[in-house]
């Protein structure tokens, strides 16, 4: 049975009333910066400069500055920032004890695919040579993402196959959009009871925004066409209420047929992205922890 705290914010999101007509662009990206938790005073944030996108190191006290994180915010690719996403970076920085830095990668509709796996795969090969401290190589290195995120963590890696850059030590993704085409049956089996995205036609309209000319299935932008051969351990959670559901069940099965480690959990009662929208549920912070252990596992 899902905790109080998990069932008052998924009753709270169900019941949510959507304007008419709904906010602009704009309104609508203010809007998901207030999202973000509190982060601990201990922790500290700053700003950095990857090649004319920002992005912020947060780290804990604990964190070991020898291992990188790093990640890439959902929203659909048109909403989300290193804002947006600072008190959930903050926790894995402490689960983890790793660095975490959070990229402001380019959003749609301003820029479409593949701008985003541009950004974040220059960042990834900045952050293996500088870290929190300035120029210096790190031992292990991580790449993770939530939502639209977490398909950007795998297009990712599949950039850096072709483009011959080392892989990172791991994966994580927290309910990954890794299919653009939405031709999973949980897309509408799951619409009813998803309280985070509810409607398969918004899906349908954030992926046409991101595309643009490309087609769906391209494997950059929809990493379940993608070929896994090679790829380091991945770390899977999902939701069972969510319409993203089968986009993590079918990359995880894919990947496991091409003999990549994949731990992949499905939280019973969980919705999109809950470890965000729910942050104090002691779901939530069992999926934190999780993190935390699939990341220390590689580094000790």
């Amino acid at each position: 049975m899902a905790s109080s705290e998990l069932k008052r914010v998924a009753d709270e999101r169900a019941s949510a009333v959507v304007p008419d007509p709904p906010p602009d662009l704009a309104t609508r990206r203010a809007g998901f910066d207030t999202m973000s938790a509190p982060i601990p005073d201990d922790v500290t944030v700053t700003e950095v400069e990857i090649d004319g996108v920002f992005a912020d190191w947060v780290v804990a006290p604990n964190a070991n500055l020898d291992s990188r994180i790093l990640y890439l915010h959902g929203g659909g690719y048109s909403n989300g920032s290193k804002i947006s996403h600072r008190g959930l970076a903050a926790a894995i920085s402490s689960t983890s004890k790793s660095a975490v830095l959070v990229l402001d990668y380019r959003l749609a509709p301003e820029f479409t695919y593949p701008a985003a796996v541009e950004d974040a795969l220059v960042a990834y090969g900045w952050m293996r040579n500088v870290g929190p401290q300035g120029e210096q190589d790190c031992r292990y290195t991580f790449i993770a993402g939530d939502s639209a995120g977490g398909g950007l963590t795998l297009a990712t890696v599949l950039a850096a196959k072709e483009s011959g850059i080392p892989l990172p030590d791991g994966c994580i993704t927290l309910s990954a959009w890794t299919d653009l085409a939405a031709t999973g049956d949980s897309v509408e089996t799951r619409s009813e009871v998803d309280p985070i995205l509810r409607d398969p036609a918004g899906l349908r309209f954030a992926a046409s925004m991101y595309l643009g000319d490309t087609p769906a299935n391209t494997p950059g932008a929809s990493p379940l066409y993608g070929d896994f051969t090679d790829f380091p351990p991945l770390l899977m959670q999902v939701g069972d209420l969510e319409i993203l559901l089968d986009d993590t069940v079918r990359v995880a099965e894919l990947a496991r047929s091409q003999g990549v480690k994949v731990d992949m959990h499905i939280e019973p009662e969980g919705y999109h992205v809950y470890p965000l929208f729910a942050p104090n549920a002691p779901e939530s912070i069992a999926a934190i922890e999780q993190i935390g252990d699939f990341v220390q596992k590689i580094t000790n």
